[in-house]
């Protein structure tokens, strides 16, 4: 049923407790997951047209990517890593899309208007954008 699901990781606490979720549905399906971050910072938006050297924020980043993936490597599960530079939404949206996604899995904060306001809804943009089934689960508000 679901052949590749994309996990759209925070590299913070929410991903301790999307990543229990999706591997239990990858192991169950025999899925492949692609663990994906997406980099918003200043450096990340402006990578390419200023051509500039990968940040340490980025560089922290695609270690984190790393780190999980061997864990979930270990566990006898197939695994790829992405870091997309730019605005989430967008760039989860484009690999689900061009990694031909069945899934893609996401942290809900549990943010309510001001908390969206402030840290904005990636949730609300993927879900009005995609017709790639969505897996949210709800993490502790951070």
């Amino acid at each position: 049923m679901y052949r590749k699901i994309l996990i759209a990781l925070d590299n913070g606490p929410a991903d301790k407790g999307l990543l229990p979720h999706v591997t239990e549905l990858a192991t169950h399906f025999g899925s492949e997951l692609l663990l994906l971050h997406v980099a918003d910072g200043w450096a990340a938006r402006s990578f390419d047209q200023l051509k500039l050297a990968e940040s340490e924020e980025m560089k922290a980043d695609r270690e984190y990517l790393e780190a999980i993936a061997g864990g979930l490597r270990s566990a006898g599960l197939v695994v790829e890593i992405k870091l997309a530079l730019g605005n989430p939404p967008t760039e989860i949206l484009k690999s689900a899309e061009i990694e031909k996604c069945d899934l893609i899995a996401m942290a809900g904060h549990g943010h309510r208007l001001f908390g969206d306001i402030f840290h904005g809804s990636t949730i609300t943009q993927v879900r009005h954008n995609t017709t790639i089934p969505l897996l949210i689960v709800r993490t502790k508000k951070v």
